[in-house]
């Protein structure tokens, strides 16, 4: 028998248990229906039909007696700026562009690949395409993001996701201009119900969502803001900010206007992360410098360019 466990993340909420065990083990939802149906498949401890809507923080564990469809990733050299390493974590200031870990479909050329090159032992716990991803970033986003090496770490560290200690604080250029020095967004955020693959403010199967921003500079039109998540939900400060209508610099997603700057994407970066070292029982705090194609745009912006 092939044991698991498998913890839900934003992106699953409200997902059906068998469409999430069909993706995680990567078998079809037909065979994932009989799994949750005739295997001793729990959810926090208890059966659950296939039909369950998972949420957030969910445990699914289980064992099943087939053999999945083995999915081999590869480790790449590609280059990455690992910020502090030791037995227990990985703390890497992630370049604009790059994928976090892979999906069905594309295996290649995320951070995971380049981290599985790098060292050989990372957690388990988020199954075979998640090695070591406590938290992630969008593509597009630039910054700091701490990967746990082995299980007990990971669950340490998801703790400190839950409970709301793991600090993170980015900063960000937003379209138009921002009269308060500083602002709390509270609204919630889940599925846009038309674009699957986008979030939006919805009261509808939705999770509270806060964030505090403050502002660091103004340039009229534009605003440079810092942003600190009190929770972490999928595109969070995207979505806040296009919500109050200050999306941000370059979001084509949630930004009607783009960038305005051909060619730069979303201008956020994750500056700031702090959290408890898991075994050693000690906060440490990590501060990165704005990387180039951000004080590019900022010195453009100052220029009137």
């Amino acid at each position: 028998m092939n044991e698991f466990e498998l913890y839900v993340e934003d992106d699953y909420k409200n997902m059906r248990l068998d469409v999430f065990l069909s993706e995680s083990l990567k078998i079809s939802r037909s065979l994932a229906a009989s799994v949750v149906n005739d295997e001793e498949i729990l959810v926090n401890g208890k059966k659950k039909k296939a039909g369950y809507k998972l949420d957030v923080n969910d445990v699914i564990t289980g064992a099943y007696s087939f053999t999945p469809t083995e999915i081999e990733l590869i480790p790449q050299d590609i280059p990455i700026n690992i910020f502090y390493e030791d037995e227990d974590v990985i703390v890497v200031n992630k370049d604009k562009g790059m994928v976090v870990h892979p999906a069905p479909g594309h295996y290649e050329n995320t951070l995971v690949n380049a981290l599985l090159y790098h060292c050989n032992n990372l957690s388990g716990i988020n199954g075979v395409l998640r090695p070591g991803i406590v938290h992630r970033l969008d593509k597009d986003t630039s910054g700091l993001l701490v990967v746990a090496k082995n299980d007990v770490s990971h669950s340490k560290l998801s703790e400190q996701l839950s409970e709301r200690t793991l600090k993170r604080i980015y900063n960000a250029v937003a379209i138009n201009n921002i009269k308060e020095d500083a602002i709390t967004i509270d609204a919630p955020i889940g599925r846009h119900p038309i674009d699957r693959k986008k979030m939006c403010v919805t009261s509808k199967n939705s999770r509270n969502a806060v964030t505090h921003i403050r502002v660091l500079e103004r340039f009229g039109a534009k605003t440079l803001i810092e942003a600190k998540l009190e929770t972490g939900r999928t595109h969070q400060i995207r979505v806040h900010m296009a919500y109050r209508g200050n999306p941000i610099l370059g979001d084509v997603v949630y930004g009607k206007n783009g960038s305005g700057l051909k060619g730069i994407g979303q201008v956020l970066h994750a500056k700031t992360l702090g959290f408890v070292h898991p075994s050693k029982n000690e906060y440490m705090e990590f501060d990165s410098e704005l990387p180039k194609y951000f004080e590019d745009v900022l010195e453009k912006i100052r220029s009137g360019r």
